[in-house]
């Protein structure tokens, strides 16, 4: 079957450095920029021009130096914002100005005390002055995962109707269960008048740990664009992953769904994020995480070393890591260590596993993980206690 495109719309460089010491300067948000390009990500929302002068020459220089993406600015439903955020993006090739403003009860009362129609009117505006300045222009529905779903399809109507390219969809709480998230996707494909010449995008919040199940719920109802960030990185507990959708739809191909990014270049990427932005990757993170692709139990080291695929349904060199990991530690069984030994020269009879085993484990008991170096340790204690024995 034919696959659909998902377009990949990457915000690390505006929500990502929206994390507390993540502040980056503009010479470093050019680097990433050029490696996001690379990468194959189909959108760059390069900042909020209007925040500050700084934010303001980092879109510009980005503007200039993007090849192949859309740049795309971040503005509320404000004309100077909108006005500022077109100047920023004069130098793009493909600029979007990304407008909107929030649409739930709570947002509505108490953010900026006015009323369903008064916001419906706002958005109507705001897409209609940046669709002065540029063609592709982006509505926000902010809070749209608390919002109420017949008023957020007169929202995304009246945005529709004013020249919006794409409609934002943000469970800016990260709030929704992927099933409610999923049906409000389809509620506003079957209810937005002029939806089917839009694309309806996700951007999802990882409160509770559902962003990127969201974003996959979202897509799978008709949604073509995930806003993501490189690691998960953004507000609070952070965005849908770049790399774990891009991942989830290449081991899935049933979805019949694609992206244009270079799998092979997400490790890379990730170490490139984590060094410049000072946030230190978990060791446990899909598809990145140090031990992503680490195996520490001896039964599952017993697997991989027979058949990677017995524990692994990606293949480490697909996302740029060289190859999965043996780690060695008192959990690891004979297995791992005769396949450890013979990568640092020994090639061990089963007598002499099963005597080295017995040293291996004394020493793996006194420490949290054996090195590789520790090996040739092993291997001196094994000796000497042979000859003593001999």
């Amino acid at each position: 079957m034919r696959t659909e495109k998902v377009e990949i719309f990457d915000t690390t460089l505006r929500d990502g450095e929206q994390v507390p010491g993540c502040k980056l300067n503009t010479e470093q948000k050019k680097k990433i920029a050029a490696r996001l390009d690379k990468l194959g990500v189909d959108v760059i929302e390069a900042g909020f021009p209007v925040s500050s002068p700084g934010d303001f020459q980092s879109v510009t220089e980005i503007s200039k130096l993007v090849k192949n993406a859309t740049v795309c600015g971040l503005t509320r439903a404000v004309k100077n914002d909108i006005k500022v955020a077109a100047d920023a993006l004069k130098y793009a090739r493909k600029p979007r100005i990304h407008t909107g403003i929030g649409t739930s009860d709570s947002h509505i009362k108490y953010k900026f005390k006015s009323s369903r129609p008064e916001i419906i009117e706002r958005a109507g505006e705001a897409v209609a002055y940046a669709k002065s300045f540029v063609d592709d222009v982006e509505f926000y529905a902010e809070d749209a995962g608390r919002t109420e779903n017949e008023f957020l399809a007169k929202v995304c109507t009246e945005a529709v109707k004013n020249g919006a390219t794409v409609i934002n969809i943000p469970d800016t709480t990260g709030y929704c269960l992927p099933e409610e998230y999923g049906r409000k996707i389809k509620y506003l494909k079957e209810n937005v008048v002029g939806i089917e010449n839009v694309i309806i995008s996700c951007h999802c919040h990882n409160d509770l740990g559902l962003a990127t199940a969201n974003a996959i719920a979202g897509i799978t109802n008709g949604a073509r664009q995930i806003e993501c960030t490189i690691n998960g990185i953004g507000e609070r507990a952070g965005n849908t992953a770049l790399e774990e959708v891009v991942m989830i739809l290449r081991q899935h191909p049933y979805l019949d769904l694609n992206t244009d990014i270079n799998p092979q270049l997400l490790y890379d990427t990730s170490n490139m994020v984590s060094r410049e932005m000072g946030m230190f990757v978990q060791p446990n993170k899909a598809i990145v995480g140090a031990n992503a692709f680490a195996h520490s139990s001896g039964i599952h080291q017993d697997g991989v070393i027979k058949n990677r695929e017995t524990y692994e349904i990606i293949n480490p060199a697909d996302v740029g890591v060289t190859e999965s990991a043996i780690v060695l530690t008192a959990r690891s069984g004979r297995a791992a260590l005769a396949y450890k030994a013979k990568k640092m020269g020994y090639d061990l009879t089963k007598i002499e596993l099963d005597h080295v085993y017995l040293e291996f484990l004394n020493f793996a008991d006194a420490k949290k993980q054996v090195a590789d170096t520790d090996i040739h340790t092993i291997m001196d204690i094994f000796k000497k206690s042979s000859r003593a024995i001999a």
